[in-house]
């Protein structure tokens, strides 16, 4: 196995083969309207073809950056929130050792997804008098958590060493031309990097917004691409239904929302997988929550998440399915040795690696889950490295521009997330909301 796998046989219980394969005229209707770029949202389809158009020049100079601000910080703080944010934490998180951080590389750090008043004066505290830097990502300049972040750490950074040294510690990715973030990175002189206008922040891992930050924590930015393009040719248009497994997946999961099935829950049994559950779910939940339409979309970290929502999961109300991302190697062997006096009853797995257990709960756990009325998708990684996470980013990203043109909403705006705003703005009396502001207080 040199590729993701997609076990389907687990939803076919509850929805047969013959449902999931009706999809197929429709799938390849949308996946042309997606590459020809005639369907809705069809402005913000740059991600598509992403993979392939990353140049040579385009990793030497993300390359070079990064290697700028290893020379000069032990830390590095990445600034964003939503897509510029959880696609780099997710594969910093993956590929990190679990508890000691990497000596070769700068531990990234991250802020600006939050307006948590103790997190950044933590941070603060914990960074002054320390070498650091900052990669600032921010398409306009002016979304409040992130602004907020980059405001106290620049003037730290400029008090610690000075303006002069502090812009060759900090670089924006940013719009190509305007926005607060572009004139001030003109003004200051920051090395900078752009963020396409035709790719949405959640589908942003790929450009320098994840690249840079994964580069700078050691990580290799050229696997995760290559793995990438490797998946965006076997789920391509002209990729049969049958065989695409980002079609399939698509299918599946509309074919069990039909069905009743309104909630996902993305499941794994590998502690560093967490942030991948982060990034999947806005993904999918930006892209399809809309239209009074959308799968909700859960993760869980089993096997820890079973003695809580496993309750749940097993006998809670049946409108549920799970998608079980699943690593076949890992990286490290380690047995369970036979003890003497066997006071916890486990000599019976003496000798068994640790994974030969983690595997047997998982099957474990997908049958009791499947008897119990949940269907189950499964995904297996030969491996957890740059390589696959690349192939699982375009493989989630491809199967949700279709599963969204299969629920008939466009996957690639997100008009929700502006409503809270409007009301923080007001509530915070920002100039320009002066009738929203009173309209609030009235309502207060």
């Amino acid at each position: 196995m040199n590729t993701l796998q997609l076990d389907l046989t687990g939803i076919y219980p509850f929805v047969s083969q013959d449902t999931v394969y009706s999809w197929a005229d429709k799938s390849n209707a949308y996946q042309a309207a997606l590459h020809a770029g005639t369907g809705l949202g069809n402005d913000f389809l740059g991600w598509i073809k992403l993979p392939s158009e990353i140049s040579e020049q385009d990793f030497d100079a993300i390359e070079a950056a990064a290697r700028t601000l290893q020379q000069h910080c032990d830390y590095v703080i990445s600034i964003g929130i939503g897509g510029s944010y959880l696609g780099a934490r997710a594969v910093i998180e993956a590929l990190s050792p679990s508890f000691a951080p990497k000596t070769d590389a700068p531990q990234v750090i991250f802020a600006g997804h939050n307006i948590g008043e103790d997190y950044l004066s933590e941070l603060v505290s914990f960074l002054r008098g320390k070498r650091f830097g900052i990669i600032n990502i921010s398409k306009s300049g002016t979304t409040t958590e992130p602004a907020i972040a980059f405001r106290i750490l620049k003037a730290l950074l400029e008090e610690q060493v000075g303006k002069e040294a502090a812009r060759e510690r900090i670089i924006a990715v940013t719009d190509k031309a305007k926005g607060a973030l572009r004139s001030l990175a003109t003004q200051e002189g920051y090395q900078t990097f752009v963020i396409p206008d035709d790719i949405g922040g959640r589908f942003s891992v790929l450009t320098p917004v994840g690249l840079l930050p994964i580069a700078v924590a050691g990580f290799d930015i050229r696997e995760l691409v290559r793995g990438a393009r490797d998946m965006s040719a076997l789920v391509g248009e002209d990729v049969a239904f049958e065989q695409n497994l980002s079609a399939l997946y698509a299918a599946a999961r509309n074919s069990l929302y039909q069905a009743g099935k309104k909630i996902e829950i993305l499941g794994n049994y590998h502690p560093k997988l967490h942030y991948i559950g982060e990034w999947w779910k806005q993904l999918y939940g930006e892209s399809e929550g809309k239209d009074g339409k959308g799968i909700f979309n859960a993760s869980v970290d089993f096997s820890a998440d079973l003695h809580s929502m496993g309750q749940w999961i097993q006998e809670g109300e049946r409108n549920i399915f799970e998608t079980i991302i699943s690593i076949a190697q890992p990286d490290s062997e380690l047995r369970i040795a036979p003890d003497a006096e066997n006071l916890d009853g486990l000599n019976y797995l003496a000798g068994k690696r640790v994974d030969e257990v983690n595997k047997m709960a998982e099957l474990g756990v997908r049958m009791a889950h499947m008897d119990g009325g949940v269907p189950n998708i499964r995904i297996t990684l030969p491996q957890l490295n740059a390589y696959y996470i690349g192939q699982l980013f375009y493989f989630f990203e491809k199967a949700v521009g279709i599963s969204g043109y299969m629920l008939e909403v466009n996957p690639f705006n997100q008009p929700g997330v502006e409503a809270y705003k409007k009301n923080m703005f007001a509530l915070l009396e920002k100039p320009g909301y002066e009738e929203a502001t009173q309209a609030i207080k009235a309502r207060l």
